[in-house]
């Protein structure tokens, strides 16, 4: 659907002050993620506004943004239900201009203007952009598109200013910006619920037993069937022998086309379709106009022809309904010979792997891309060997067997395959013996360690952490933590280290680099190891450009704009596109750039070797190609590295999808890109659990393949597991826990594959010692992240499973006891919905 974004600048309740809206004309759950630059920031386009300039309801977005959710309010003069938000805006207040971007949080869609952020230009010198909103300076009049305009100018005020006026700025141009009202063209996609029906019938005719499907829609507009059969379960699409409906043509040998026609009712449309017994399918997908297509959960629509019956698409295995997906397909131009080349291995992958996809689209066969496949496949083949012979220190021969190189292709449609992904799955094996010391792979560890975040968002202010810190080590070692993750080391422009400015100054806000160094010397002699959390996408600038922006750096990396990507909107970056998503609040740093990477991998050695980190904590990794990663890795050659990839989930009006594979394929993607070498925080399970735990949803708790829902499901060796940090909980609370839940969340990661993380807020309250239970029971079972999950229950109020054939476990208030047909259990620790056995 299409609207409109406007934003107007009104004057105010005082002769200068002014008052800014900004709303929305469509229905949505909007939230505006604002921001504002001082006459004198440096460094920084965005900053957090007075605390008096906040409206109600707002929260704080770090210390850069503020996000405040937009309010309906009366209909506009179209009839349309307005969704806005009023901010005053102070006279004196040293704010040079508000930026903003508006968010849609029931479809998770961002809206921009042309690309970039909206900017409200609030004095008449900041550079000429294009993305500013509202009157150029110097105009008489801006033309507003929503009213009659005000063509006042305000006058310089005479009086003297209150030299002590909390103002950033001791002086400012009394010249302010006309009144106007501007608006911006948006449009929203929409879930549409319409419904597809099919009715099958068995008739005779001529002596001869024929299919009669009746398919009938209620879908607008002109709707085409694109259609086939088959004959086995292999479900190949095959064009039937004539005679087919009228008006029915081919498409390209593998499938018909027919046009629905509409009801004698006028209520939607139908087809009519018969065909001869021989087939034990009908399989197809809808067009609808010129560019949209239909499908079933990602899938061809397959109709069994076995038996009569009738078939409406309105729900999954769980009876829940879901509705019809639409996907809007675009033309998209290759760039280059690469992406043809691309192109070709992704469909000669699907010819060599399989022979059953019904979305498989017949090309020219390369030779040089067979080559590339097989080269391909041989190297993660070889790599899944590596990780699996290594990462174990002795196994049984019963429990060991050969890894597989899975293809596992995203969703595709009739219309155009999408990108095929390579996943390499895990092979559990059991440790029979600890009489060898494990060989370490670079980044991922043992296997058998259990990580501690020791800090949260406000640990930087006693300016003493470390110190703190250092007192705290025998503890966090006798709790049975063997890795510990430590806050951001440099100089930051933001007191929590996320905005890092010299990288070689390591005196920060948590304290010294003697006592960082002391610090991680005291807990090498309790036995655990450190990562240091390196903030590698992103670096504030020392000085300006000759434009007046911040991206030119000082100190020992003494890098210019060419250290900047060219497409981050706000620092006029001379460095190559992105290789990932921009971070609104600093320069975005490119890694294409060899002189950066050499930099960073020596800054990473460094750290090593000065501090004497054993590994690391990646910061916003989306921000960077993951190839990139890889270098560091082998360069500095941590002990451990986990990568903080944190995307939304996928949701269908505000309500979590069951099927979360699109997101976990996606950091999935991220490791691939890495080699390997380092894990990431499983995102995926962390949201997963939230309406699990917080609706009584405990059947999300497994996929479609009865394995568990997150990236440990499938590459649990990488796969970091966490219920809260400190961006998800602490003072920020981004996305807290579901409360009064938090050690049903530790009972299932604590129990589970995949590397624990443990918050350090939670092990400072009063759940300490049943965190340090659960601690001591993984160790006690030699649980690792291999570890195998056999899940006995998933339903609505109830998640319980085997692990290891040794420890049996239960979340939720419904009930559940293992089996003891095979084996005895003993029950081991008991809490608040949940309980765990061990076996006897």
């Amino acid at each position: 659907v299409e609207g409109k974004i406007f934003v107007r600048l009104d004057h105010g309740k005082g002769l200068r002050d002014r008052e800014l809206t900004v709303g929305c004309n469509l229905p949505g759950k909007w939230i505006l993620h604002w921001g504002v630059t001082y006459v004198d920031d440096v460094g920084r386009e965005w900053d957090q506004p007075p605390r008096d300039m906040i409206p109600p309801g707002s929260i704080l977005i770090k210390d850069y943004a503020i996000e405040t959710p937009l309010k309906e309010s009366s209909l506009s003069a179209e009839g349309d239900t307005l969704h806005e938000i009023r901010i005053d805006l102070k006279a004196n207040n040293g704010i040079a201009a508000i930026n903003f971007v508006l968010k849609d949080e029931e479809t998770e869609a961002w809206y921009k203007n042309k690309r970039r952020d909206f900017k409200v230009s609030l004095v008449n010198n900041l550079k000429e952009d294009n993305s500013i909103i509202g009157p150029k300076w110097g105009f008489d009049l801006w033309p507003g598109n929503l009213g009659q305009i005000s063509k006042m100018f305000l006058q310089s005020e005479e009086a003297d200013q209150d030299d002590s006026s909390e103002s950033r700025v001791p002086e400012q141009d009394n010249n302010q910006p006309e009144s106007f009202c501007e608006e911006v063209p948006i449009t929203k996609k929409v879930l549409v619920q319409n419904s597809i029906s099919v009715s099958t019938t068995k008739c005779h005719e001529s002596g001869a037993v024929k299919e009669l499907l009746l398919l009938e829609t209620d879908l607008p507009g002109d709707v085409v069937l694109h259609w086939g059969v088959c004959r086995d379960d292999s479900r190949k699409w095959e064009v039937p022998p004539r005679p087919h409906p009228p008006g029915t043509v081919a498409f390209k040998e593998r499938a018909l086309r027919t046009q629905f026609r509409p009801r004698d009712d006028g209520k939607g449309s139908l087809a009519l379709i018969t065909l001869e017994e021989e087939f034990s399918g009908f399989m197809f997908v809808l067009k609808q106009n010129e560019n949209t297509w239909f499908k079933y959960n990602g899938h061809d629509f397959y109709i069994p022809l076995s038996s009569s019956s009738s078939f409406l698409n309105s729900g999954n295995k769980e009876g829940q309904s879901e509705g019809m997906q639409r996907e809007v397909t675009q033309e998209a131009s290759q760039k280059s010979s690469f992406f043809a080349f691309t192109d070709t291995i992704t469909n000669e992958i699907r010819n060599l792997v399989t022979d059953n996809s019904s979305e498989k689209i017949q090309r020219t066969k390369s030779k040089m891309a067979q080559r590339s496949i097989f080269q391909e496949i041989e190297r993660l083949a070889a790599e899944a060997y590596n990780i699996f012979r290594i990462s174990i220190p002795t196994f049984s021969e019963e429990t060991a067997a050969e890894p597989e190189v899975t293809i596992v292709e995203p969703e595709t449609s009739i219309v155009e395959p999408q990108a095929t992904t390579i996943v390499i799955p895990e092979t559990s094996v059991e440790s029979e013996t600890q009489s060898l010391d494990p060989k370490i792979c670079s980044g991922t560890g043992t296997g058998y360690e259990i990580l501690c975040q020791a800090f949260n968002w406000e640990s930087h202010k006693s300016g003493r952490w470390y110190i703190e810190l250092k007192e705290m080590a025998s503890e966090l070692a006798s709790l049975g933590f063997t890795v510990v993750w430590l806050p951001p080391p440099t100089e930051s422009v933001s007191p929590e280290g996320y905005m890092p400015k010299d990288l070689y100054n390591l005196n920060s806000r948590y304290g010294n680099i003697d006592e960082l160094k002391d610090l991680v010397k005291r807990f090498h002699e309790v036995g655990i190891k450190v990562l240091g959390d390196a903030v590698l996408n992103h670096r504030c600038a020392h000085y300006q450009n000759q434009n007046g922006i911040w991206n030119i750096f000082g100190g020992p990396l003494n890098w210019d704009d060419r250290a900047v990507v060219a497409d981050d909107p706000h620092f006029q970056g001379r460095g190559n596109k992105s290789s990932g998503d921009n971070f609104h609040a600093a320069p975005n740093i490119d890694h294409s750039q060899e002189f950066v990477r050499k930099d960073l991998k020596e800054w990473l050695c460094w750290l090593r070797k000065e501090v004497g980190y054993d590994g690391w904590r990646l910061d916003f990794v989306r921000g960077f190609w993951g190839g990139y990663v890889k270098d560091y890795i082998d360069a500095s050659e941590p002990y451990f590295s986990v990568g903080e990839y944190w995307d939304s989930l996928s949701y269908t009006y505000s309500e979590m999808d069951h099927n979360q594979d699109a997101h976990r394929q996606r950091i999935i993607d991220w490791i691939n890109a890495t080699n390997g070498t380092s894990g990431a925080f499983d995102v995926t399970t962390k949201g997963i659990l939230h309406p699990a735990l917080e609706r009584c949803e405990y059947w999300r708790l497994s996929d479609e393949k009865g394995k568990p829902p997150g990236v440990l499901g499938w590459w649990p060796s990488r796969a970091v597991t966490f219920i809260e940090n400190h961006d998800t909980g602490s003072t920020q609370g981004h996305w807290r826990f579901p409360s009064g839940k938090q050690m049903q969340g530790y009972a299932y990661i604590l129990t589970h594959p995949g590397t624990p993380s443990v918050f350090y807020d939670h092990i400072s309250s009063h759940d300490k010692s049943e965190i340090a239970s659960l601690i001591s029971l993984r160790k006690r079972n030699k649980i690792h992240c291999r570890s195998r999950v056999q899940i006995s229950k998933a339903e609505k109020d109830v998640y319980a499973a085997i692990i290891d054939e040794k420890v049996a476990m239960k979340i939720g208030p419904g009930h559940f006891e293992p089996p003891s047909d095979s084996q005895k259990w003993s029950l081991a620790i008991e809490g608040k919905d949940y309980k765990i056995w061990e076996a006897s």
